[in-house]
């Protein structure tokens, strides 16, 4: 299992220049928030991820792929609508 600081590190290297905040929840998921420092924009907010999952380099990689997904997603709908 990762800790959730070295989670943290792991998401602001792979999505710089954002920042990164990741909490638990009581029941063990893992609410992880992508976000600009300096304005606070936030560009991705995914809760529920399982504590128990993140048991592996490979299992890390697949959550950072998983994330750029998202976000891309995410970019591409607003994208749309501001035109």
């Amino acid at each position: 299992m990762i800790y959730l600081t070295q989670l943290r590190v792991l998401l602001e290297q792979n999505f710089a220049p954002r920042a990164c905040e990741c909490s638990v929840s009581g029941d063990n998921s893992v609410t992880v928030k992508l976000y600009h420092p300096q304005s606070g924009e936030v560009d991705l907010v995914v809760s529920g991820l399982k504590v128990s999952s993140l048991n592996s380099p490979q299992a890390v990689a697949s959550l950072i792929e998983e994330l750029r997904y998202e976000l891309q997603s995410n970019s591409l709908h607003r994208q749309g609508e501001n035109q």
